[in-house]
């Protein structure tokens, strides 16, 4: 979703629209050359056809990690940004560590970014794994946390993706004006509910990550 656009919260199935994380780390001699090509092939990403939201991140407190989101209308729009970013990744490729990590999704619970941010802004990429059997109890769990999450103060973006092919593993995507906005959601008595009620049915830890935009 562009910023500044809006749709209505637990739009999954719109039309076919996918969406992908992608995570990556730069050598620590290289992190500057590897934040300024993909703040560049963000601005370039960002107004291609078919695209409904594109922001690359780099990680605070972690300037040689850095994280892409990226929604597309549809997969053919996706598969030509692919095509299209084989050079970008060339180029990348030479200053990681590792390979990308590509993390493929549909919307579950998406209402997109709802104003621009400032340059203070502050995003959070997290990924919740539970197991099987607590896949159900997980989606409701996200999808009240993220209902909670956009009316608090300072919340400009909170959405929640399911990966593909995998119903017990969700990414939240979260945008807050600043990071006292963050951290005073994360005191919320909803959040504190969430983890609470989550905790037993993780297979794996809660992986929370802040980032600023690249822009």
């Amino acid at each position: 979703m562009a910023l500044g656009a809006t749709r209505p919260a637990d739009a999954a199935e719109d039309g076919g629209a996918v969406f992908a994380v992608t995570y990556f780390e730069a050598a620590v001699t290289d992190v500057a050359k590897a934040a300024a090509l993909t703040k560049q092939f963000g601005l370039a990403s960002r107004n291609e056809p078919g695209s409904s939201g594109f922001e690359a991140f780099e990680e605070i407190g972690h300037p040689s990690r850095f994280a892409i989101f990226e929604g597309w209308h549809d997969k053919a729009a996706s598969d030509a940004h692919n095509i299209a970013a084989a050079a970008y990744r060339d180029k990348l490729h030479t200053l990681l560590v590792g390979p990308f990590e590509v993390r493929n999704f549909s919307g579950f619970s998406v209402a997109g970014p709802r104003e621009h941010a400032g340059g203070g802004a502050v995003y959070v990429v997290t990924h919740v794994d539970v197991f099987p059997a607590g896949k159900d109890q997980a989606a409701a769990l996200v999808t009240a946390l993220a209902e909670a999450g956009r009316k608090m103060q300072g919340n400009f973006w909170f959405d929640v993706l399911q990966v593909d092919g995998h119903a017990n593993h969700f990414t939240l995507v979260e945008g807050w004006r600043d990071r006292a906005s963050f951290d005073a959601s994360v005191m919320a008595a909803s959040t504190r509910e969430f983890r609470q009620k989550l905790t037993p049915l993780e297979g794996a830890l809660y992986d929370e990550r802040l980032y600023h935009a690249l822009r």
